[in-house]
């Protein structure tokens, strides 16, 4: 993708016009400026020689893969360019490229950011407009500011989240990769947005910190309210202890699994009589009101696992959606794929493959803006693929000496 079409393709979307520059390695600062190129932002990922582990991560796990899905959801529509930054050549070339910069993002952690002169308070100094997104594990102040955290650590172990998902005495959940990362990316956007704004009222741009630990504090925020408050939280309980059984997952005879939201009891308790075709159940004490299904919790939902036996999903499903049961399935992965609703919000999107490869399904962003169509993500770059066109830009007449890595890979947030 040239740099004429790219503008072309985004003269329309909210952020056409401005210029990010990307530190950022494996998912959450990467995911960020994916974010920001989708709306229409140029993005340059400035990568060591080394590149980006993420561009290797099913390999780093023990697959062998011509492609890498995850890398490319993340680097879509951005320009690749290879800058050694413990070299001259390498820091005045990223110098010129922050000089025209409105963003800067990066999830390195706060000493390697240190070394090499980006920290937000020397960056400050050079940059005034300059707004500095920086994502870390446990940012920049604390004993740990340094320690190095995937979102496994950092969002979901530190947190208390982990703890929290499985009842007492089970060990933590396994975590499926990047959740942690993307909730705390959308923040990272959400913040730098609104320090945009900020600057075109007052000329001065500033410094959005982010970090997993407080997004993964902040998600927890529910329970870690009532745990402040009452000194407790209610425990996570096994299913058949639930102590809302209306809100609650169950089986159907087909296996399949879904749950029931029916939190408003003396709303939806009515309804989901009727669904059941069980009309004795409206004159039962021990149902009758939210405190007695609570009390006789064990009792209901074994009554109720019981009955969601009697008949597969589908039909389920229509006697749900004619009495006003609120309800939704538990889709695999490959359900949400082919679920008509996730299509007609665009949550799944193409984009073509990196290096001319076969175009991908992939995930579109999670914001839609009505008067626009949904943009079409460009490809992601190959490792250096646009460092030439970006260094003609600068005026540089050829590329920086690269080394055997412009940073360190690992020091990241």
């Amino acid at each position: 993708m040239t740099t004429g079409e790219a503008a072309g393709e985004t003269a329309m979307r909210p952020l056409a016009g401005v210029r990010v520059v990307e530190l950022g390695i494996w998912v959450a600062a990467p995911a960020a400026a994916a974010m920001l190129a989708d709306w229409g932002a140029d993005i340059v990922k400035v990568e060591p020689p080394g590149g980006d582990p993420n561009r290797r991560t099913l390999r780093h796990v023990g697959h062998d893969a011509d492609a890498e899905p995850p890398f490319e959801l993340d680097n879509r529509g951005k320009r690749s360019v290879v800058l050694d930054l413990r070299a001259q050549a390498g820091q005045d070339a990223l110098d010129r490229l922050l000089c025209r910069a409105d963003v800067f993002l990066t999830n390195l952690r706060p000493g390697a950011l240190e070394r090499l002169g980006l920290d937000p308070g020397s960056l400050r100094l050079r940059y005034r407009r300059l707004v500095i997104g920086t994502l870390t594990g446990y940012g920049w102040a604390g004993p740990e500011r340094d320690r190095a955290g995937y979102d496994v650590s950092a969002f979901w172990a530190r947190s208390g989240i982990a703890a929290m998902l499985n009842p007492a005495g089970h060990p933590p959940p396994g975590i499926r990769p990047g959740m942690g990362d993307r909730m705390a990316a959308a923040n990272l956007v959400a913040g730098v947005l609104s320090a945009l704004l900020r600057r075109v009222r007052t000329g001065d741009g500033g410094v959005v910190d982010v970090s997993l630990l407080r997004s993964g504090i902040y998600a927890a925020g529910s329970d870690l309210a009532l745990q402040q408050y009452f000194g407790k939280r209610g425990r996570t309980r096994p299913r058949t202890e639930h102590e809302s059984p209306l809100y609650n997952c169950y089986q159907a005879a087909d296996g399949r699994w879904f749950w029931l939201i029916a939190l408003k009891g003396s709303r939806h308790w009515p309804g989901l009589v009727r669904a059941l075709d069980r009309p004795y159940l409206a004159a039962d004490e021990r149902f009758a009101t939210g405190r007695a299904r609570r009390t006789n919790r064990k009792e209901l939902i074994a009554l109720l696992d019981e009955e969601f036996g009697r008949h597969d999903l589908a039909e389920w499903a229509r006697r749900f959606d004619r009495c006003d049961v609120w309800w939704a399935p538990v889709q695999t992965l490959a359900e949400v794929a082919a679920d008509p609703q996730a299509a007609a919000i665009g949550a799944l999107a193409d984009q073509p493959g990196m290096a001319g490869g076969p175009p991908i399904r992939t995930v579109a962003t999670p914001v839609r803006f009505w008067d626009e169509a949904d943009p079409k993500p460009g490809p992601a770059p190959e490792l250096g693929e646009h460092t030439s066109e970006v260094l003609r830009e600068l005026g540089l007449e050829r590329a920086p000496a690269v080394g055997r890595n412009g940073a360190d890979v690992e020091d990241h947030g």
